[in-house]
């Protein structure tokens, strides 16, 4: 009897409660069932970008999922990027706090990765004014014409293409990153490149304290944190290295060294160190942070859309044709195909967006992190939520694409849509304050490879394979590569010299 009366004067307490609970979670945006304590981690699946973008279907494009203890929303539509990133990019620009970026990044005092403040803006401003302006890429142009020339040397017959584009995108950036006596010792190559896929293999592998902080303590058991410092001082040790070589050179040549050739990231960072009028404090470990961000971001993304573009050419001979046909025509008889021809070159720009719609090298751009409670059309988002957007979704929408799945440049030749943050309906390198400060230094490198590939070379596959045997699936990862490396038969064009 006293339990039934305890239970008749309770009952309206809890009646309130689940009413109040039933009221707040209907202004929350969808969300697919849920299992107790991983909540939705268990509907990701090895290619989260495709399982999210499956569940965006059905559940719209404005998901809020529970990722183990994390709240995370998924964006998944043109529409409900443009809330995030214009309407409300004020709430929704810093980052989550991740334990192996934060281990990899001395405390993410990079640009990629570091929380929205003061740091995060001066780095980005760095960045955009000193590393990656307009006239920094335009100093690297006879650098990118000698890396295109000597990739083009290593191509002959049956070439494993996979492993050209990803040495020639590695050089090129290393080139920028400290000049051609870094890239002269091959060793330092082979160094970097392994450096970045436990960069990447590290990134992806999901720690417990990144969905479970309550139980953080178990990184330690399946060593995440241990793999990670391990990689850390390797980057830290071989890029002190470069600083130090650096130190070397500048002291060996004086001031009356070439400008031209010092006119590298590692030199114009610690120029900035020794400049006491920036405003900003400049330390070793944070010009570490910041070379680490152009190495593993800029070589693997910038080779994954070379080897999905040349992939997807070789699968539509009648776009592979065209391409060639435009580049031929504008470049004449020349040797190879040079930046000033780039700008007349109006299919070989909408091939390569072709390639970032259908192959964003990163298909869940780098998460994001409210930092307060907003309103997000008719839906509240706490704050300290995290957030996923769905670049590969959004590129693959039926409702802004006709025919998506196809791979179709033409798209885009009658189109204003680019990629540089305003329509979002195609954000491969994100938008707002987050934008990638390096997306034009990516697309003069991408646009003059592609051109001179297809002006060199005409293209086929291996006898026996046909274009249908070409693995077009994932892996799985942060960023999209191909499952195999693509392998192609390259004929020497001869050219009709005027």
């Amino acid at each position: 009897m006293p339990l039934i009366l305890v239970i008749l004067l309770l009952l309206p307490i809890l009646l309130l409660v689940i009413r109040r609970e039933k009221s707040t979670s209907s202004k929350l945006p969808p969300c697919p069932p849920k299992l107790p304590l991983i909540g939705n981690l268990h509907q990701l699946g090895s290619l989260p970008h495709q399982s999210l973008h499956a569940l965006s279907v059905k559940y719209g494009p404005l998901m809020l999922l529970k990722l183990g203890e994390i709240p995370t929303l998924i964006v998944s539509s043109s529409d409900m990027a443009r809330e995030i990133m214009r309407t409300h990019d004020h709430i929704f620009a810093s980052r989550p706090s991740l334990l192996t970026s934060d281990i990899l990044l001395n405390g993410a005092t990079d640009v990629v990765f570091a929380p929205y403040g003061e740091h995060w803006r001066q780095m980005r401003k760095l960045c955009v004014n000193h590393l990656l302006s307009a006239k920094m890429v335009q100093s690297f142009r006879l650098m990118r014409e000698e890396e295109v020339s000597s990739m083009l040397t290593r191509i002959s017959g049956l070439v494993n293409m996979s492993e050209v584009l990803n040495l020639f995108t590695s050089k090129i950036l290393f080139n920028a990153i400290s000049g051609k006596f870094f890239v002269e010792e091959e060793g330092r190559i082979n160094v970097f490149c392994k450096l970045i896929r436990e960069n990447i293999a590290i990134l992806a592998q999901l720690s417990v304290s990144d969905f479970f902080p309550s139980l953080g303590w178990l990184d330690l058991v399946f060593g995440v944190g241990a793999r990670a410092r391990a990689t850390a001082k390797k980057w830290d040790d071989v890029l002190d290295e470069v600083i130090e070589d650096h130190v070397k050179r500048s002291n060996e040549t004086g001031d009356a060294d070439d400008q031209e050739e010092r006119a590298d990231f590692v030199s114009v960072l610690m120029a900035l160190q020794e400049d006491d009028n920036t405003g900003f404090t400049l330390n070793r470990n944070i010009i570490k942070a910041i070379l680490q961000d152009m190495i593993a971001a800029g070589t693997e993304t910038s080779f994954l859309v070379l080897d999905w573009g040349m992939t997807e050419l070789v699968r539509n001979p009648g776009t592979m044709k065209k391409l060639k046909d435009e580049v031929r025509s504008v470049a004449g008889s020349e040797t190879v195909v040079r930046e000033e021809d780039i700008s007349k070159m109006f299919y070989l720009k909408a091939v390569i967006k072709e390639i970032l719609r259908l192959h964003p090298p990163v298909p869940l751009l780098i998460p994001r992190e409210s930092m307060d409670h907003c309103n997000v059309q008719q839906y509240e988002v706490p704050s300290k939520t995290r957030v996923l957007i769905n670049a590969w979704s959004m590129g693959r929408d039926p409702k802004v694409w006709e025919d998506p799945e196809e791979f179709r440049p033409e798209r885009f030749l009658d189109s204003d849509i680019d990629f540089r943050g305003q329509c979002f309906e195609f954000v491969p390198f994100g938008a707002g304050r987050r934008i990638c400060p390096g997306m034009h230094f990516a697309a003069a490198n991408l646009e003059l490879a592609l051109a001179n590939l297809m002006y060199r070379f005409d293209w086929e596959l291996p006898d026996g394979m046909k274009s249908e045997d070409l693995d077009m699936g994932d892996s799985p990862g942060l960023t999209t590569r191909r499952r195999q490396n693509l392998h192609l038969v390259a004929r020497p064009f001869q050219r009709v010299k005027r």
